[in-house]
């Protein structure tokens, strides 16, 4: 599978068995929300980006405005709704140009992942895998949308020491990460569900202390009326999905 630019550099030998798990891996491995077979489910797509950056092999990660009426502060993938006409892959690849800066060319698209049901929503979500072989650089382009960008090692997300189970006020606990230049960013939910997943399909999860909690803090909290684990929001544009918990 190619991206715009199916001539890009061949991956890395530490993402072929990204790739690879990417093939084998189900819908079931990852949620246990499936679409609907009748295909009334709208359809989304998040780009879930690697690079080798100054630490290694990392992701690239948005954190989402303090201010949006819904999960401010969630980190999350770009991505959103697909449009009419266009495929999961130009959808990722258009919203992340369009909250980042991204630009789509500079990307291999080597794999999606099996499409994730959000119920409330209704959206059927692709996960789409590239790899930024000569990353150039990235911004906040969009400001109402995104707070910061984060370029986080995988060796961070799998060392013990970063994962946590996060807690909401409302009770329910989920797997999480923690990211940031001072460790002090929380990364859960849809999120940090897909990568934790996918590490855990691939072999690369190593043992972490779950009894470690750590509870969502209350900037993510201010604005959320109605939080529910591993869902995408769409309340601040109806057409759109926003990344979320």
């Amino acid at each position: 599978m190619s991206g715009p630019s199916g001539s890009l550099a061949p991956l890395p030998a530490w993402l072929l068995p990204v790739q690879e798990g990417a093939r084998a891996i189900t819908a079931d491995h990852l949620t246990r929300f499936t679409p609907p077979s009748d295909g009334s489910a709208r359809p989304g797509a998040v780009l879930m980006l690697f690079a080798e950056g100054p630490q290694g092999p990392e992701l690239l990660l948005t954190e989402r405005a303090h201010d949006m009426r819904s999960h401010p502060g969630q980190v999350s993938f770009p991505g959103g709704g697909v449009d009419p006409g266009e495929s999961a892959v130009q959808a990722a690849l258009r919203e992340a140009e369009e909250e980042v800066g991204l630009e789509p060319a500079e990307v291999r698209v080597f794999a999606t992942l099996p499409d994730l049901w959000l119920p409330p929503s209704n959206f059927a979500v692709t996960p789409v895998l590239g790899w930024w072989a000569h990353p150039t650089g990235v911004h906040i382009a969009s400001s109402a949308e995104v707070h910061a960008i984060h370029h986080v090692p995988i060796s961070e997300l799998l060392d013990p020491e970063h994962r946590v189970t996060v807690r909401h006020p409302r009770g329910y606990q989920s797997p999480g990460f923690m990211i940031g230049p001072d460790n002090d960013v929380i990364l859960w939910g849809f999120t940090g569900g897909i990568i934790a997943k996918l590490f855990d399909f691939l072999g690369w999860t190593q043992p972490w202390d779950e009894t470690r909690v750590r509870d969502l803090p209350a900037h993510m909290l201010a604005a959320d009326p109605r939080p529910t684990p591993g869902l995408l929001d769409i309340e601040d544009e109806p057409d759109r999905p926003h990344e979320d918990i």
